[in-house]
């Protein structure tokens, strides 16, 4: 995965608590900040099929060259 997505997904994933936590005070927040919460739920799920695709990628591309290679 790239250090871009990695910090990327960092975020997503501190971003889920504080969609239920205030990061004034550490309550309990009475009513959750539910977009943030699925936002950072469908940022994180993006970025995973984004990172496999490109490594997907990147090994059919490696497989080739090496098969090509060996002619």
């Amino acid at each position: 995965m790239d250090k871009y997505l990695t910090v990327i997904l960092i975020f997503m994933v501190v971003g889920i608590p504080i969609a239920f936590f205030s990061p004034t005070t550490g309550e309990l927040r009475p009513q959750p900040f539910i977009p943030l919460f699925y936002g950072s739920i469908a940022g994180i799920i993006i970025i995973v099929i984004y990172s496999s695709y490109k490594d997907k990628k990147a090994r059919q591309e490696a497989n080739a060259k090496r098969k090509r290679s060996k002619k």
